[in-house]
Formats: C-alpha cells, structure tokens, sequence
C-alpha cells in the first residue's frame, strides 16, 4: 500500500460512528494484525453490521426448519427456491426497507421492491408478483398521512413501471408505529429447475463484472443506518436513502434473463445492502476463493468518487457477476443492447483475500471469510414476556346493538378496505393474476397453464405483543390458512421479522418466543422456511415496535378450475363454519376497537387442530364441494361473514347453530378463536357427515341470499350500509395528502 492507506489508529469516534464495538474493533484487529485504514474499516462495519451478519439473530435462525422434499435451496441463497412440478421453481423471498422509508417514504419503499425483484430475478427466476405488508402509526399521529401516502405511491411507481403485479398483501395502523414504520416488500419468480443460478464463484482467473446502473453517492451506509434506531433528527440521515430507476431495472431483468440462457454465467449477486462490498465479498466467500478488484474499472456517475465511496455505495439496479473464460464480449453485446453499464472489474484468485486496487496501488487488502463469515454472533441475554392474563368472554361487555358494532369495526383503520391502496398498483400486469387483491391470498396463474401460486403475508402484532410465542405460531397458522382457502396446498415459508434493539433482553425475549413458535408451527405444519429477513432496532428514542414477525408464504394450486374465493356465489346456499370456537376476545379487534381495551391472552394455537381442519377445507375445494371459503381472523365471524357478503354483493341470514353450548352471542360473533373457516355449500348435510367423519367441528349457521346481512338477534343491515362502512375510512382519511 502506499503512504496513504498505510493502516493509522483509528479514533474512537470513528469506529463509534461505523456502528461497531470497542470488542469488535478489538476482533478486527486481531483479523487484519494490524489497524485497519477508513476504507476497510467501513467495509467492516456493514459486512458485521446487524442487516448483513445477523449477529444477534442467526443463533436463533438456525432453530428454524428449513428442509423438505420439495426445497431446493433453503436459507443462505438471495431467495428461497421450492419444487412446484414440471420442470420449474418458485423462488421467492421478503426483506425489510424499514429505515428508508420512514426518512424518504416515496423512495424507501420503492428501493425496497427494487431490491426484492433482484433478488429474485439474480437466481433466474422471472418475477410474477409482488407483495407487501406494510405498518404504520396511529392515523391520528401528524406523519402518518404523509407516510402512507409516500410508501404506497413508491411501491406503485417501482412495481407499475417494471411491470410485475402487485397482488397482495397487508396494512395496519397502532401507535407502536408512530417513531418506525415498516415496509415489508416480497416477491415470488418462476423459472426452470435446471436454470437456477447461484452466488457460488468458482474458477481461478474467471472475470468479475459490474453491469447495470453506474455507481454514486447515494446509500452509503444504508446498511449500517438499517442496524441502529432512530433518535432524535432521522431525517438527516437521508442521503443513506437509495434512489430507484424502475425502468433501468426492467432493462437490467431483461438483460439478465437472456444471458442466463446461454452458458456464459458461473455465478450472480446482486448489488442490495452493502453494494459492491457485500456482494463481491460473499460471492468469494460461497466459492472459498479470492478476488482482486480495480476500482479504476467501476462504471461511477459522480466525479472524484473514493474507494470508500465505490465499496460501501448502495446505489440501486446493479449486479455483480463471476463469467466463464472469454464469454466476456458475449455479455458485453447483451447488456450494451438494453443500454446497460457493464465493465470487467477485477478477478478470481485463489488467495482467500480481498485486494483492492485503485489508480495502481492497493487500497484495501482484507481476507475474505472472516468478514463474509466470521462475524461476531451473540447469544443476546434475553426475559421472557410475562404471561398475559386470560379474558373470560363475560368479563367483555356486550355491545347494545351487534350490527353497529360490526359497522365499527368493518370501519376501523385495520379492517377497512385497502382498495384505495391497491388500486394504485398495476395487479393485472402479465395477464396471469387469477384472484384480485382483498381475498385471503393472491393467486397467480403459472403462465401457459391451468395451475396457480398461491401467495400471502401474515402477523398479528398484538398477539405477538402478548404473548410472542403464540403470536409467532399464529402468524403462520394464519397464512397456512390463508392459502388453503384458495384451495391451496401450502408449501413453504419467508420471514421477515421486524423487532426493537436486540440489546434489550425484553426487545430480545420478543424475538426468541417469536422464532420459537414461528418454528413449531412450522415443523406441525410441513412448512419450511426457505428464506427471510431480520430487521433489527425498530425503534425511536428507546421505543420499540410491536414485535412483528411477518411470514410470507407460497402454496401451489393444481387447478386453478378448482379453487375457492372469499365471495358469495350463489342464492339460498348453505354457511357452515369449520372449526371449534370459545369465543375468545382476549387481544381482539372487538376488544380494542368498541371497548378501548388491549389486554388479554391473544386466542390458544392448536396447530393439530389447524392441520386436521385446512386439510379437510382443502380436499373440500379440491373436490369441487365448495363454493365460497374465508378464513376467520381479526373480527371474527361476523366479520368474515361481512367480507364474503361484500365481495359477492349478496347478503346472508347468520343463525345461532342447533347444538347449542355457545359462548355469550357477541363471543361467538367477533372471537377471534383460531383454525376456523367460512364455507358455502349447495347443502350443508353431505359435509357435516364428511366432518363427523373426520373428526373435524363443523355446523350450519346460516344461508346466503338477499340484499341484507341479518345477524341473530338483530335488525338487517343492508349490503350499502355494510359496503359504506367498509370502503369510506381510507379514501376519507387520505383525500387531502397535498399540505402534508
């Protein structure tokens, strides 16, 4: 190295403000045996940064079920790849965008689709469809406004103009938001099982090419601003915020999709958190091998761009790719004709180590693994939270009226309708969306054929909040419902888990329970996680989140002639609901909503149950005996009674069942007991004798027809009244984003 990059001590101020510890600066310079200079120093800091290394979470992570059959590549790929039959391969994954998109919300977001599409179209697949779950403060709270309306048009303007369909997913409002949104974004690609691309470089001497966008300043430390919480001041910490180019990504999708069809390609990752850093860095790492890089190569749009710069830039649309010997010209021609940046910047070598090299000299020179792999990892101290108490349902009061009470709640910001978000984004885009968004499950249609994805996000903050390891089990148990209402065989699981600082053992005891039962429910449930996210130090001046573990989930559909919709079909069709209830009100939408309370035990998990009662609703479907089918979940009965009677503009009479042993009326409507579904039918007689059968809880509890839902007990509410409730809250609440 020169006189400049010779290693000088580093100030502790320094190494303070790159997000790493006295220890672990102690670590590092055991590693390089000398003091680092800036430059490796910052390439330190994001590749051992929370967002990159996992180091407070992986512990736990490996606790997961990740394997089964039809699994083709688990956890440590860009995304998780599964079997779907003939040939091809769902691959799919989620991530976090949480940070950014509270300090820039249009571009947060809209980065955060960028960077999931590429993560999934670096394995080979094409993307067909994208998905989000998205949780934002109290409407009441001044940024909220300005923050949903900033998230949703980013995700629509990336998704619209790179054209792939936003199908689905999930929105909710608490207070717990108020100082950290979350922007969960997921996609789900098809390709063919013997053109699936790894990270994994192989063969001394081949070349390393950068290829897309150029390089510039923005995103620096992105990863490292993704690893910290908030204080006061977050909006100074925009320049971290990356910008997105939809439509250089369409380009740089179409480019690398017709390279992966010929034999040029040895390895591929894209350039996401950490950019050029960490993508170069585990693409080595995968393969045991060296690289050597010239930065005077790098294609930069900014004058005077340093090494630091160049390394830890998370500028978005590129990748970064390891090519078979003089396929170099054939690459260049593909990516120069959709007007792509590309250059050879460096090589594979077989030291094990990092070289890089700028105007002649060496600037950097690291090794490899302990970076890309021997990050620090921490068994974090952590308490369990307290049990919650138990809620009788008659310690809840009963509404006067249970028709303005389920008015309230269809109303409410957490079950309203979400058209006025999804109707922003293109989700017919490709002419394979099979169900349009505000079912149970996106279904999308694998292209040239009668088979489906079915695909879903899931959490229940509050019950995560009471009790994370039944709010963890729930989460899942719920999207395993979600796509068996389709009529779905559910398949396998992402995650993305989205926590407070795991340095407080409360923050860090919400994400052990959460894991925990997110792992138990799937290994009840033959429903491996394949893929996912940790986001980490969710919180603003000591304020954490909710504790929320989204799971993102994917099922096949052989047929897509036999599936199930939420939407009443026809008149004079018998209701029957699946699944034992006691009418549990604990942690329920009833609870906070019409009586302003949050306490109680969130509702018992009994995944046995949920496994014998979806694979009997499924077989239901599959054998064409069915004709509509919800899940129920928040709101309960009634309320998934509503949402059926909306989406088929057909009412129903709701009728208290002849076996008698109920809970008190208002707990059986909105308790929000779990492993339960809604089914209509011809005639209810033929699958009450099927569940009697099979061990399964099932009774007739109303008939569909008419322009009115009629509750027991009650007055009819007319279908208008129900759909005004439903629909108004949103477009009303957003219909003056201008000043905000």
């Amino acid at each position: 190295m020169s006189d400049d990059t010779v290693s000088k001590v580093i100030p502790p101020n320094v190494i303070a403000q790159h997000g790493l510890s006295g220890e672990e600066y102690e670590r590092i310079l055991e590693i390089m045996g000398r003091a680092p200079n800036l430059l490796e120093l910052g390439i330190f800091s994001v590749m051992w940064s929370e967002h990159c290394s996992y180091k407070s979470s992986k512990v736990w992570l490996k606790t997961l079920p990740t394997a089964a059959p039809w699994v083709i590549h688990g956890p440590g790929e860009n995304a998780g790849v599964i079997d779907i039959g003939e040939g091809l391969a769902a691959i799919f994954k989620m991530e976090s965008h949480n940070h950014p998109s509270f300090i820039e919300p249009y571009q947060g977001a809209a980065t955060g689709v960028g960077g999931i599409l590429r993560d999934v179209f670096t394995m080979g697949a094409r993307p067909v469809a994208n998905l989000n779950a998205l949780r934002f403060g109290d409407p009441e709270h001044p940024k909220t406004r300005h923050l949903v309306a900033g998230v949703v048009e980013g995700i629509g303007g990336y998704g619209n103009c790179i054209g792939v369909p936003t199908v689905g997913g999930e929105v909710n409002f608490d207070p717990g938001y108020n100082g950290n949104i979350l922007v969960n974004a997921m996609t789900v690609g098809i390709a063919p099982q013997d053109r699936i691309f790894t990270s994994q470089a192989s063969g001394i001497g081949n070349p390393v090419v950068y290829t897309g966008s150029k390089t510039g300043r923005d995103g620096i430390h992105g990863a490292t601003m993704a690893s910290a919480e908030f204080g006061e001041g977050a909006e100074e910490k925009r320049p971290t915020v990356q910008v997105g180019d939809p439509f250089t990504e369409k380009l740089l999708v179409e480019a690398c999709l017709e390279l992966m069809a010929t034999d040029a390609i040895v390895a591929i990752q894209d350039m996401g958190a950490a950019g050029l850093t960490s993508s170069s860095f585990e693409m080595a790492s995968q393969g045991g091998l060296g690289v050597d890089l010239d930065l005077d190569r790098v294609p930069c749009r900014e004058d005077g761009m340093t090494p630091y710069e160049m390394m830890l830039s998370e500028s978005q649309e590129r990748m970064l790719m390891v090519l078979k010997p003089e396929r170099e010209e054939l690459a260049r021609r593909i990516f120069e004709k959709w007007d792509l940046d590309f250059a050879v910047i460096g090589h594979l070598t077989d030291s094990g180590r990092m070289v890089l090299k700028m105007h002649g000299e060496i600037v950097g020179d690291l090794p490899i693994d302990p970076l890309a792999q021997a990050a620090p990892e921490y068994r974090r101290p952590y308490v369990n939270t307290p049990q919650a108490p138990s809620l009788a349902p008659s310690e809840v009061p009963a509404p006067a009226d249970t028709g303005a009470a389920l008015l309230r709640l269809l109303a409410c910001p957490d079950l309203c309708s979400r058209r006025w978000i999804w109707e922003q984004y293109d989700h017919m885009v490709m002419a394979d969306t099979a169900a349009r968004p505000g079912g149970d499950a996106a279904v999308v249609r694998i292209h040239g054929t009668n088979r489906g994805l079915a695909i879903t996000t899931d959490c229940t903050p509050r019950y995560c909040q009471a009790a994370p390891h039944d709010g963890g089990m729930q989460a899942v148990a719920e999207a395993w419902r979600n796509l068996t209402a389709t009529g779905a065989r559910p398949l396998a699981v992402t995650d993305n888990l989205n926590f407070g600082n795991p340095e407080r053992p409360k923050v860090m005891g919400q994400f052990v329970g959460c894991v925990q039962g997110i792992g138990e429910a799937c290994r009840a449930l033959d429903f491996p996680v394949v893929s996912g996210n940790v986001s980490l130090y969710n919180e603003t001046n000591g304020k954490a989140i909710p504790p929320t573990p989204t799971i993102g989930a994917v099922g096949l559909i052989e047929d897509l002639a036999r599936t199930a919709t939420v939407a009443f079909q026809a008149e004079g069709e018998d209701i029957v609901l699946i699944g034992a209830g006691e009418g549990h009100l604990g942690a329920s939408l009833y609870l906070r909503e019409i009586e302003g309370r949050r306490e109680g035990a969130p509702p018992r998990v009994d995944l046995a149950a949920e496994r014998r009662n979806g694979d009997f609703v499924r077989g239901l479907i599959e054998n064409g005996q069915v004709t509509a089918c919800h899940d129920l979940s928040d709101g309960g009965l009634a309320v998934a009674l509503a949402e059926m009677a909306l989406a088929g503009s057909l009412g129903a009479v709701l009728s208290l069942p002849d076996d008698g042993g109920l809970p008190p009326l208002h707990a059986w409507l909105f308790g929000e007991d779990q492993a339960r579904y809604l089914v209509t039918v011809p005639a209810a007689g033929p699958v009450l004798k099927a569940a009697r059968g099979a061990g399964v809880p099932a009774a007739k509890v109303g008939t569909t027809g008419g322009e009115t839902l009629t509750l027991p007990g009650g007055a009819p509410i007319s279908l208008d009244e129900l759909r005004a409730a439903h629909e108004d809250w949103l477009p009303a609440y957003m219909g003056d984003t201008a000043e905000n």
